[in-house]
C-alpha cells in the first residue's frame, strides 16, 4: 500500500536514510529525471548520477540538513536527467522520525521549478480575481449555483459574499436568468465561448422600481487537472456593469436615427402640393420606431372662431383665451389594421367624443405635452374610454402651434410591447407637432376640417 501511494503522488518523491543511502524513489521522480526505482534506490547518496561531483555536497548536506531542523526545508538547485541535461528543481525536505522519536533519514519531494512557478501563478491569479480585482467574478458549479464570489460581484447583485452561495440565479434575478443559465449551460457543455456577450438582467429586488443592467460577460469552463477525462467543476464567469455606457450608446442611436427621420420627413412633404397631406407624411415618418399609432385633431371651429390665438408657452399657461373648453376634430389618423400611410380624415366636423380630462383636452389645457399610461395593471376597456385604439397601452399628446395660436393636438400611442413614453420622447413629439402644426397652418384655418 505505501510504495502504491508513493508511485500514485503528482510530486516526485525520494527517501534517504541515515546513512545518506537513497530508500524510495517513486514514478513521478523516474518521469523527471529518468531514473528508475531499480537503479535509484540503494544508491550513496546523489553523487555522479542525479547531481554533478562539483555540486554533490552542497546538495546532499542541505537535504541532509533537514534530518537535524525542525518542519520543513526548501530549497532549489539543479539535478541531472539520465540522459545528461540539468533540471531546476524546487524541493521541500524533512525528517523522517523513528520509533524511539529521532531522525532515521529524510524524504524530499521534489518538482520542476517552472511547474511550481505555473501554479503558484495559477494560485495568485485566483486569490487576485477574488480579492482585488475590479471585475465581478463568480464561479458557478456544475448545477448553476453560485460557489464563490468576490466582493465586486457581491456589490453587483446587491448581496453579501456568503448571502448568494448555494442559491439558484433565479432567487438573484428576475429577468435575464433564463439566458445567463443557458449560457452557463453552453458553457459547460460546448466549453469557453470565443467573445464577450452582454446580458440585461434585473436584479431580485424589495425596491419599487427596478432598473435593468447590462453586464458585459465572459465565461470560461473549469475542468479538474487531476482526472483522466475532461470533467467539468464549474464556469467561471466575470462580469462587468457597462449599463451607463451601452445607455449613452443607445441613446446617441435613437438620436442619429430620429435627425435623420426628420430629415426625411421634410424632405417628402416638400414634395406634396397639398400641405394636409404633409401633415400626413410627417406623421408617417414619425411613427416609425417610435409609436404604433398617430393621431392628429384639430380645434373645431366653435371653439374659438378657429385656432385659439393666446400667448401661453409649452408648458404652462392660462391655455385657450375663449370661456369654453375648445372641441377636437379628427384630421389625420394612422391606419389600425393593416400597414398603411397615415390618411385624412373626411372633413365631418364631428367632434371627437373625448372625455373629462383627457390627455389630449389635458395638452391644450396646458398647451405642452401629456404623457399617459395604463399603469402595470391594465384595466379593461382603458383605451375604448380614451377612444383610442384597442391594445393601447402608452399615450403621448403634443399640442399643435403655429403663428401663436394652437390648432390642435397630435396624438402617439404605443401597445404593450413597447415602453412608456419618457420625457426624451416628448421632445421628440413636439419637435414632429411643430412640423405638422406648420403644414395645417398652411392648409388654412382649422375650422377648414
Amino acid at each position: 500500500m505505501l510504495a502504491a501511494l508513493l508511485d500514485g503522488m503528482d510530486a516526485a518523491l525520494c527517501a534517504f536514510g541515515a546513512d545518506g543511502s537513497v530508500t524510495h524513489w517513486n514514478r513521478e521522480a523516474e518521469r523527471i529525471l529518468g531514473w528508475t526505482a531499480d537503479e535509484a534506490v540503494g544508491r550513496p547518496g546523489l553523487a555522479g548520477w542525479a547531481v554533478r561531483k562539483e555540486d554533490a555536497d552542497e546538495v546532499e548536506a542541505r537535504l541532509l540538513a533537514a534530518s537535524r531542523s525542525p518542519g520543513r526545508q526548501v530549497h532549489e538547485f539543479a539535478l541531472l536527467t539520465k540522459d545528461g541535461r540539468r533540471v531546476l528543481v524546487r524541493t521541500q525536505s524533512s525528517a523522517v522520525l523513528g520509533p524511539d522519536g529521532r531522525a532515521a533519514g529524510v524524504y524530499c519531494a521534489f518538482s520542476e521549478v517552472h511547474t511550481q512557478i505555473d501554479l503558484e501563478r495559477s494560485i495568485a491569479l485566483s486569490e487576485a480575481l477574488f480579492v482585488d480585482a475590479s471585475w465581478a467574478v463568480v464561479l458557478v458549479d456544475a448545477d448553476l449555483r453560485p460557489a464563490v464570489v468576490n466582493a465586486h460581484a457581491a456589490r453587483a447583485l446587491g448581496k453579501g459574499r456568503t448571502a448568494v452561495l448555494g442559491r439558484p440565479l433565479g432567487d438573484l434575478l428576475t429577468q435575464g436568468v433564463e439566458e445567463l443559465e443557458s449560457a452557463l449551460t453552453h458553457v459547460l457543455a460546448e466549453g469557453t465561448p470565443p467573445a464577450a456577450a452582454e446580458l440585461w438582467v434585473t436584479l431580485r429586488s424589495d425596491e419599487a422600481e427596478q432598473t435593468r443592467r447590462c453586464w458585459r460577460s465572459g465565461f470560461v469552463r473549469l475542468a479538474s487537472p487531476l482526472a483522466e477525462e475532461p470533467v467539468p467543476l464549474g464556469v467561471g464567469w466575470l462580469f462587468q456593469d457597462v449599463t451607463d455606457a451601452k445607455r449613452t450608446e443607445q441613446e446617441s442611436a435613437l438620436l442619429r436615427f430620429r435627425a435623420q427621420q426628420l430629415h426625411r420627413a421634410g424632405r417628402a412633404a416638400g414634395e406634396c402640393e397639398d400641405p394636409l397631406e404633409a401633415a400626413a407624411v410627417h406623421l408617417d415618418f414619425a411613427l416609425a420606431g417610435f409609436a404604433d399609432h398617430g393621431l392628429v385633431d384639430v380645434v373645431g371651429a366653435g371653439a374659438d372662431g378657429g385656432g385659439a390665438e393666446d400667448g401661453a408657452t409649452d408648458g404652462g399657461g392660462a391655455g385657450p383665451a375663449s370661456g369654453s373648453a375648445p372641441t377636437l376634430v379628427r384630421a389625420i389618423a394612422s391606419p389600425t389594421g393593416a400597414p398603411g400611410p397615415s390618411e385624412a380624415v373626411p372633413p365631418t366636423g364631428i367632434p371627437v367624443a373625448y372625455g373629462p380630462g383627457h390627455p389630449a383636452a389635458q395638452a391644450l389645457e396646458r398647451c405642452g405635452s401629456v404623457r399617459a399610461g395604463a399603469g402595470p395593471a391594465i384595466a379593461e376597456g382603458w383605451a375604448a374610454a380614451r377612444k383610442w385604439p384597442d391594445g393601447t397601452v402608452h399615450g403621448l399628446c403634443a399640442v399643435l402651434r403655429s403663428r401663436g395660436r394652437t390648432l390642435g393636438v397630435v396624438t402617439f400611442l404605443r401597445g404593450p410591447s413597447r415602453r412608456p413614453f419618457d420625457r426624451a420622447d416628448a421632445a421628440y413629439a413636439e419637435d414632429i407637432a411643430s412640423r405638422i402644426a406648420a403644414a395645417l397652418d398652411l392648409a388654412g384655418r382649422p375650422a377648414a376640417f
